[in-house]
């Protein structure tokens, strides 16, 4: 049961992290495709994950190679280059927040989500 419960939790988590993309998305560049959302987010987590393992050690150099390396996954995806890719990372960020402290307040899901760093 517990590989079961933690694909339940991945799946919850990259839905809930595609849909902050999404918005974020969709408020910068007019993209509307939830699809394409869920990819990046799959593509960004997995970035963090490698870039984490191999540089997050390194102290304030780490995160922030880190953090680049997301929003360069944003900036590959969508259009209009790093402006953009910021603020669709930021908006994802804060959609994603509000979607978990909403759960969380309401005991339905923890504070995380995957595919949105630090949500």
């Amino acid at each position: 049961m517990a590989i079961i419960d933690s694909v339940i939790v991945f799946t919850v988590s990259l839905l809930l992290g595609a849909f902050g993309i999404y918005i974020g998305g969709r408020v910068i560049t007019d993209y509307e495709d939830y699809t394409y959302a869920i990819v990046t987010a799959l593509i960004g987590a997995i970035i963090w994950a490698v870039i984490g393992f191999l540089f997050g050690w390194i102290p304030l150099l780490g995160p922030l190679l880190v953090l680049s390396a997301y929003v360069a996954v944003i900036n590959y995806r969508y259009p209009g280059g790093w402006g953009n890719a910021i603020l669709i990372s930021l908006i994802a960020w804060v959609a994603s927040v509000v979607v978990l402290y909403v759960l969380a307040a309401v005991d339905i899901a923890s504070f995380e989500a995957v595919g949105v760093p630090g949500a």
